[in-house]
């Protein structure tokens, strides 16, 4: 597999990580550096990581995350979105609940679940499999960070319940997610 194909890939998946950034961006607001960074981190970790998960699992469970896959993306990102959603339209205290860490993992196993599939392509190209990997976290993690501030930079420029958006953009992308997977499409 040449590289310009696992750069695309990897593009390909990092899409789901964008638009989850820049939903967080849009609902935290904050100056604290190292959150943003946590997040690229474990957003690349996992997409890096899955596919190279599928590729070692190979046929074995390749049925089963073609099925549930997307039913599991869309409960987490719905889970996720909901609580978001419903926070937005209470009081709650300004601590930075949006960087949680399990809240983290959470975004990352549900934006990362559809590249545990991917794995199997790497099954005929061995040789592959590590360059692949890394490309497509460090592709994740460079969109997640640009997310990010993009959420961020928008969230600071109009004064809107940003938290209620970024609850209903995860909400969106499970769907959508959902309607890949079960769809086809």
């Amino acid at each position: 597999m040449d590289i310009f194909t696992i750069i695309i890939i990897a593009i390909g998946l990092a899409m789901d990580c964008l638009a989850v950034s820049i939903a967080q961006g849009l609902a935290v607001q904050t100056t604290e550096r190292p959150k943003p960074i946590l997040m690229a981190v474990l957003f690349g970790l996992f997409q890096g990581g899955m596919p190279l998960i599928g590729y070692f699992a190979g046929n074995l469970f390749a049925d089963f995350f073609r099925i549930y896959a997307p039913w599991i993306a869309l409960a987490l990102l719905a889970f996720i979105g909901g609580k978001m959603i419903w926070e937005s339209l209470h009081e709650k205290d300004e601590k930075a609940a949006g960087w949680q860490i399990k809240r983290l993992i959470v975004l990352a196993v549900a934006t990362s679940i559809d590249a545990l599939a991917t794995g199997v392509i790497f099954i005929p190209v061995p040789e592959s499999v590590w360059l692949g990997v890394g490309i497509i976290g460090l592709v994740s993690f460079l969109f997640s960070i640009g997310g990010y501030h993009t959420g961020r930079y928008v969230g600071a420029r109009f004064k809107i319940n940003v938290e209620l958006i970024g609850g209903i953009i995860l909400i969106l992308i499970g769907l959508k997610i959902w309607a890949e997977g079960f769809f086809g499409i």
